[in-house]
């Protein structure tokens, strides 16, 4: 909206041609999500609270997080505020890309809802059963996945990019693409929510993950660079540098309130939500691995518990780590939970760095 409003004022003033360059934009859109994040974060702990239900706690996990019991969570709706006012302010709302993103967040953000939801106010454990959070997810992913291969416009956008060769792409053809698309989105939403397991464990690898997608984003959409660094040229792919800013801003302010101790939890509803949009932008800019190599750590996570419960059901009650998801095994072994969280930082942060790195090695 702000965008359009530029756009007009552009006729009377020169200097508003400046909200025209999406770098810009990127920027005013991570530092407004941040303020907002900041700014609305007291009002929705302090309503959460009201709810008089907290995150439920695991009896056989670490004995330190018996101290988190009633702490609240479902604080992911901060962030969706944040990321959904802040795209519709300095987003390109013609963009179709744009506004595949925003149904994809609240999609999974309504599943991640209603499943908090039945575990605060209901006092229900369980929450939404699996198969049911599980067919939503399906619903919400395919239909993206179908929409994704039917609007495709460049032959690139059915290609599978391998990273760091110049020319090693594999045509997947519209049936190959749709089943890599809907494994990248369902995929990545879950292991984002399997690694929401300790104060600000899953919130700052997604941030910084969402920063480097940005530039990847950046990249595609401009024709010049998209040529130079050898990658695929996706029309339109640019505004999402703007919707990536913003998960940026938003999820550095509910690290503000999320770091140890935490005050809120990002519960479902943030998680999911957050781990759809990673994946979708992922699919869109064509780098669905190398969001895999930087994601480490949530293919670690999520491979954890792969691992533990096929372990556990063909060795006859035997395990393979203490206790799955991964982060709960370290814990149980010494470590510290801060010590947790800021190591599989660092190791996000290489990760990160080596994604970025598949820019220029090719």
């Amino acid at each position: 909206m702000l965008l359009e409003l530029a756009r007009w004022l552009q006729s009377l003033e020169n200097f508003f041609g400046l909200f025209g360059y999406l770098t810009f934009r990127g920027i005013l859109a991570a530092l407004t999500s941040l303020a907002l994040s900041l700014w609305l974060g007291p009002a929705v702990i302090r309503r959460l609270g009201q709810l008089k239900g907290g995150q439920p706690i695991r009896k056989d996990g670490p004995q330190s997080h018996f101290s988190k019991a009633g702490t609240p969570t479902m604080g992911g709706a901060l962030i969706l505020i944040a990321v959904g006012i802040t795209t519709l302010l300095w987003g390109d709302l013609t963009n179709r890309y744009v506004w595949v993103l925003l149904i994809v967040t609240l999609g999974f953000g309504m599943i991640g809802w209603y499943d908090d939801w039945r575990k605060v106010v209901y006092r229900d454990p369980k929450g939404l059963a699996s198969r049911w959070k599980y067919f939503w997810q399906s619903v919400i992913g395919m239909t993206v996945a179908v929409y994704l291969a039917m609007t495709a416009t460049v032959p690139a956008q059915l290609e599978l990019i391998v990273p760091f060769f110049k020319t090693i792409s594999y045509p997947l053809g519209v049936i190959g693409f749709i089943v890599l698309t809907y494994l990248v989105i369902v995929g990545t939403s879950n292991a984002i929510n399997l690694t929401d397991g300790l104060d600000g464990l899953a919130i700052m690898p997604t941030v910084m993950i969402a920063a480097a997608l940005a530039v990847f984003a950046y990249v595609a959409g401009n024709a010049v660079f998209a040529r130079y660094l050898l990658l695929p040229y996706i029309p339109g792919a640019g505004e999402l540098a703007v919707f990536l800013g913003a998960i940026s801003g938003a999820g550095l302010g509910f690290l503000w309130f999320n770091a140890h101790p935490a005050e809120v939890f990002m519960g479902d509803v943030g998680a999911l939500a957050l781990g759809g949009a990673l994946g979708t932008v992922a699919v869109i800019v064509r780098q669905e691995i190398v969001l895999a190599i930087m994601g480490g750590v949530f293919v670690a996570e999520t491979l954890s518990v792969a691992l533990q419960v096929l372990y556990f059901k063909y060795s006859g009650g035997k395990r393979i780590f203490r206790m799955a998801p991964l982060h709960h095994h370290y814990e149980l072994g010494g470590w510290k939970e801060t010590q947790v969280v800021v190591r599989f930082w660092i190791i996000t942060i290489m990760l990160v760095l080596v994604g970025l790195s598949t820019l220029k090695i090719r």
